[in-house]
């Protein structure tokens, strides 16, 4: 609900573990396609799950073919019933995102389509799609006898594609078109032409040099998978055989995204420089993709790469790494994160042949000189070519990072909160780094920054911590976990873990004023944390205990205990190890006067015993429990007393808090309050 348009990253120095990778985008709205224009029923596994492929799915529903899941999380499969090359659907309206690989296979496929069985379409998406170029692709359909009319600016989307039922194409002479702009235009023609191969064989001409080879290699991959064999004749011509028709190979599994990997190949060069690897999966040394080559350019830069069938494993070699001059006609997509490692390197980096880059999701030369120049870096950039300087520790600056609605920029800038490793092998303070509209990852890769922050570390110091603290019915929880979700933070309840602890000594028969006892308990508490449906959820022992840590019985044995001094250091470590990247928001009556006692930020939360009291009894009676305002009230003012009053770690305000009475007003507004008070200290 309080999401915010960003996101910090505190400067990282190390990684290690293992990343998942989803399946592969350019694999996935392929076999889409693929078997939506098939015979039967095909089973996609490890399918891709994001923006581009859900507007694929969209546009294939709309177009007739039924789908069906099985299974949940990553066993999950798709079960896609395709056309069999005949429309189901004459007419529909597709909103295609900002997905290239659906709109302009998609405008291909139904432009033959409507040609010969009839059919009136429109193809459009969101404003930086109609400014992506599509006027090669329209000008090799033209010629065929296929319709396609401009909505908007010519040679752009949105189009509407439109035929009459009986109509034939001029295949007998060689379908020509251009190579040297996109890829994804030879591509839309080799995975639309064998609907219309019936009388003869079909042609395709490349006019120029064919840049992404590669990604022709997966569509010409797949082709085979459905059925059509293609015969290459170099990268200038294809030959569709006459007769070819689409048909289910029962099963397709989608590989990792190769693109993807390329962030923690390039993670592992920079960060993994302990005994333990980072260790990628779903992509490795069978890969189709072409992008898996990036694993050689980060090798030649320094990187220590062991492989194996679907995985990579990667340490830090060389330091810095070197720099490199690469002409990345072959990876196009993932030569991004070499622009970023070059930022690590003792030499300058020279990146060409990435025209393609100019027609992306935004002008990734641009927008990569313009952000890389605001981290401190000199850069050059060209018509085809961008050249990045290393950029010694000293230099760096906070940033925050536009990403232009592009996927790979958020994901390739990422790296920038390395910077503590800089022209450097110790690491120094480093300096934060704030990624601007996070969410566009999406496109790609929906929980990248999760993946992220799960193997690298960071040290506690540089995590950025929010205390909330405050007496009992103040509100402090809902407002710390509602900053958390705001700020994409990790959220510590520090009263759930005196609660879990009474919990436990009841199970164990420990009696609420055996210090010791308690302390045992609290030292060895196996307490897990996570969200669901309903809000928090807590495991204790392996047994979920979120409704009985939210009884009034459970607050006051907690309120009891707390007072303990055995009890409280043997909380104390457990506490300080939710300091994690990209930061923590802590709620309780001791985190900024206590555990975190250097936090930049310490709110102190309060309301009066009456507005507590009454917000309490709402509480209680809409869960269909008795209570009384007056004895709620007494309770709470017993409790204040006993919490201000208590030898060890009393409650009260930390020196440098901030204040905020709550009584007034409502929890959004004490939200946008607080993250008012955090916005003005940071530096961007």
């Amino acid at each position: 609900m309080y999401a915010l348009p960003f996101l910090d990253l505190p400067p990282l120095n190390g990684a290690s573990g293992t990343v998942r990778l989803p399946g592969s985008k350019s694999i996935s709205n392929r076999v889409l396609l693929l078997a939506g224009l098939a015979a039967g029923t095909t089973a996609v596994h490890d399918l891709l799950d994001s923006d581009d492929t859900q507007v694929m799915l969209q546009a294939l529903a709309t177009l007739g073919c039924a789908q069906r899941w099985e299974g949940t999380g990553r066993q999950r499969v798709l079960h896609l019933t395709g056309l069999g090359g005949q429309l189901a659907v004459h007419e529909a309206d597709l909103f295609l995102g900002n997905a290239g690989t659906a709109m302009r296979p998609l405008a291909a496929a139904l432009a033959v389509l409507a040609a010969t069985q009839g059919g009136n379409f429109m193809l459009h998406g969101v404003p930086r799609m109609h400014e992506r170029p599509i006027g090669d692709l329209v000008d090799a359909l033209r010629p065929l006898g296929c319709t396609v009319q401009d909505l908007g600016t010519p040679g752009y989307p949105p189009l509407r594609l439109h035929g009459q039922a009986g109509g034939t194409l001029a295949t007998e002479t060689p379908i020509r078109v251009r190579g040297d702009v996109s890829s994804q235009f030879l591509t839309a023609l080799l995975l639309a032409l064998p609907l219309v191969s019936a009388a003869r064989d079909i042609v395709i001409e490349v006019e120029g040099e064919l840049i992404s080879q590669p990604y022709i290699s997966i569509t010409l991959n797949l082709l085979a998978r459905f059925g059509i064999a293609v015969q290459q004749q170099g990268w200038q011509r294809f030959v569709i055989p006459q007769g070819s028709a689409y048909r289910t190979p029962g099963s397709v599994h989608v590989e990792g995204d190769a693109s993807s990997a390329s962030y923690f190949v390039a993670l592992g060069a920079i960060a993994a420089k302990g005994g333990a690897p980072l260790r990628i999966e779903g992509v490795g040394s069978d890969s189709i993709q072409g992008d898996i080559r990036f694993v050689d350019a980060a090798v030649a830069m320094g990187a220590q790469v062991k492989s194996g069938p679907g995985w990579l494993e990667v340490h830090r070699g060389r330091w810095p790494l070197a720099g490199l001059q690469l002409d990345c006609k072959h990876i196009p997509d993932a030569a991004m994160t070499l622009a970023v490692m070059a930022l690590y390197a003792d030499s300058p980096t020279h990146l060409s042949g990435i025209a393609s880059w100019r027609v992306k999701e935004t002008d990734r030369i641009a927008a990569m000189a313009t952000e890389l120049r605001k981290l401190g870096a000199e850069v050059v950039e060209g018509p085809d070519f961008i050249e990045v300087q290393p950029l010694p520790a000293a230099q760096w600056r906070p940033a925050a990072i536009h990403t232009y609605d592009d996927h790979r920029m958020a994901m390739c800038l990422s790296l920038a909160a390395l910077n503590p490793l800089a022209a450097d092998n110790t690491a120094g303070p480093g300096v934060p780094l704030r990624i601007l509209d996070p969410r566009c990852v999406g496109k790609t890769f929906p929980d990248y920054f999760e993946a992220f922050f799960h193997v690298t570390t960071a040290h506690p110091a540089q995590v950025p911590v929010i205390c909330i603290d405050g007496p009992t019915a103040s509100g402090k929880g809902t407002l710390a976990a509602a900053v958390a979700d705001a700020l994409g933070y990790h959220l510590l309840d520090s009263g759930a873990l005196y609660r879990a602890t009474g919990l436990a000594s009841q199970w164990d028969g420990v009696a609420p004023d055996d210090e010791a006892g308690l302390a045992r308990l609290a030292g060895l508490l196996d307490l897990r944390f996570g969200h669901g449906p309903e809000g928090s959820r807590a495991w204790l022992r392996g047994r979920e205990v979120s409704s009985e840590l939210r009884t009034e019985a459970a607050g006051l044995l907690a309120s009891r205990i707390s007072g303990l001094a055995g009890v409280r250091a043997a909380l104390q470590d457990l506490q300080l190890a939710f300091r994690r990247a990209p930061g923590l928001v802590a709620d309780g009556r001791d985190m900024g006067t206590v555990i975190f006692p250097t936090a930049p930020l310490k709110v102190y939360l309060t309301a009066s015993a009456a507005t507590r009291a009454e917000r309490r009894h709402k509480q209680l009676i809409s869960k269909g429990i008795p209570a009384s305002i007056v004895d709620l009230r007494a309770d709470l003012e017993a409790r204040d007393a006993r919490d201000q009053n208590r030898a060890v770690a009393p409650l009260k305000p930390a020196e440098d808090a901030y204040l905020l009475d709550n009584s007034n007003l409502s929890v959004d507004e004490s939200v946008q309050q607080v993250l008012s008070w955090w916005q003005a200290r940071r530096p961007f």
